[in-house]
C-alpha cells in the first residue's frame, strides 16, 4: 500500500492511495487514532491490515500533489549511513573499512517533498544527497540480518540536503547535517510487501540535469546489515527512520562543482516510489555577526572530516 500525508489546515492527515484517488485513513476507518502515519504505527498490525484492504487495487504511483506534506509526521529518530556508495566514498578519497559509518538528523531537520528548502545564510557549500530511506514498523534489539526486514514497514525518498562547510569544520557531522527543514522526505510511503528495496533505480537531478544514477543493490551496506549494526547499539523503534547513503555525483565532488543556490530545484527519484521535488531558497535570517560562517569556511585541513 502507498500511504502519504495531506496538509489539512494546519495539520497532517493519513492518506491511503485507492482505486478512486486519496481517501483520509482515520475518517474512513472510523478512529482518529489512526489519523497520522505515528498513530497507525502505535495501533499495530490489525491496523495495518485494514489500511491494506482500504488501499487495495490503488494505482501504481500517485501524481505529484502539492498538498503532500512530509511522509513521517513525527520521526523518533533519524539514522543515516554516511558513505555506503563506493562511488562516493571514492569521489571523497576515503577508504574502504568494514565499519559502517552512522549519524543522526534531528526531527526539526524533516520538510515536506515539495516544499521550499532554506539555504541557509550561515553557509556557503551547500549540496544535494538522493537517497533511498525507510521506516521501521516493528522495533527490536540486536535484529538478525536474515530477519531485518521483516521490522521494516516501508520505503520512501529523501534528499539529505548538506551544509559541507559546516560539516567538515569539526570533528562530526551533526550541525552540517541538521540546519532547520533540509531534509525532504516523501512523497509516499511504500511498504514492503508491495516493493522489495533490494534493487531499486535512485537518481537524483538539478535544474533538469542527471546528476545521480544508481541502484539500491550497490550499497556497501545493505539495508539488513544496517538494520543489524544499528539495533546491536540500540533498540529499534517503531516509526524510526533509516537513510541508507548517497551515490556517487554530490555537487561537491564535480569538477566544476554543483553547489546549490538560490533557485534550483532538485528533483529526487525513486523507483517504484515516486519523486520529491524541492526549490532552495535563501532563508534570509540575519545571524548576529558573520563569525560562524567565517569559521566554518576557513578550510582548515586539520579540522576536515570526511564526508558523509
Amino acid at each position: 500500500m502507498r500511504l502519504a500525508h495531506q496538509r489539512s489546515r494546519d495539520e497532517l492527515r493519513l492518506v491511503a492511495w485507492t482505486p478512486s484517488g486519496w481517501s483520509d485513513v482515520a475518517r474512513t476507518l472510523g478512529d482518529e487514532h489512526v489519523s497520522t502515519l505515528s498513530g497507525l504505527i502505535s495501533r499495530g498490525d490489525r491496523a495495518l491490515d485494514a489500511v491494506r484492504v482500504l488501499a487495495e487495487g490503488g494505482s501504481p504511483i500517485p501524481p505529484q500533489d502539492p498538498l503532500i506534506g512530509p511522509v513521517h509526521d513525527d520521526p523518533r529518530r533519524i539514522f543515516c549511513a554516511g558513505r555506503n556508495y563506493v562511488a562516493h566514498r571514492d569521489e571523497f578519497a576515503n577508504v574502504a573499512t568494514p565499519w559502517p559509518e552512522v549519524f543522526l538528523r534531528l526531527p526539526t531537520s524533516v520538510t515536506g517533498p515539495f516544499d521550499d528548502v532554506p539555504r541557509p545564510s550561515v553557509s556557503e557549500v551547500v549540496d544535494y544527497e538522493g537517497e533511498m530511506a525507510v521506516v521501521i514498523g516493528r522495533g527490536g534489539r540486536h535484529i538478525s540480518a536474515a530477519e531485518a526486514l521483516e521490522h521494516v514497514l516501508g520505503v520512501t525518498v529523501a534528499n539529505d540536503v548538506s551544509m559541507r562547510d559546516w560539516q567538515k569544520r569539526g570533528g562530526q557531522w551533526t550541525a552540517g547535517k541538521n540546519f532547520d527543514a533540509t531534509l525532504p522526505l516523501g512523497p509516499t510511503l511504500v511498504t514492503t510487501d508491495e516493493l522489495d528495496p533490494a534493487d531499486l533505480a535512485l537518481e537524483t537531478r538539478v535544474n533538469g540535469a542527471l546528476l545521480q544514477s544508481s541502484r539500491t543493490s550497490l550499497f556497501i551496506f545493505d539495508l539488513p546489515t544496517l538494520i543489524a549494526f544499528i539495533s546491536s547499539w540500540t533498540a529499534l523503534l517503531p516509526g524510526d527512520v533509516i537513510l541508507t547513503g548517497t551515490p556517487g555525483g554530490v555537487g561537491e565532488a564535480r569538477d566544476p562543482q554543483v553547489l546549490l543556490t538560490d533557485g534550483d530545484v532538485v528533483e529526487v527519484s525513486l523507483e517504484g516510489v515516486g519523486s520529491l521535488r524541492n526549490r532552495i531558497v535563501d532563508d534570509g535570517l540575519s545571524p548576529v555577526d558573520d563569525h560562524w560562517r567565517d569559521v566554518a569556511n576557513r578550510r582548515d585541513a586539520a579540522t576536515r572530516a570526511p564526508e558523509a
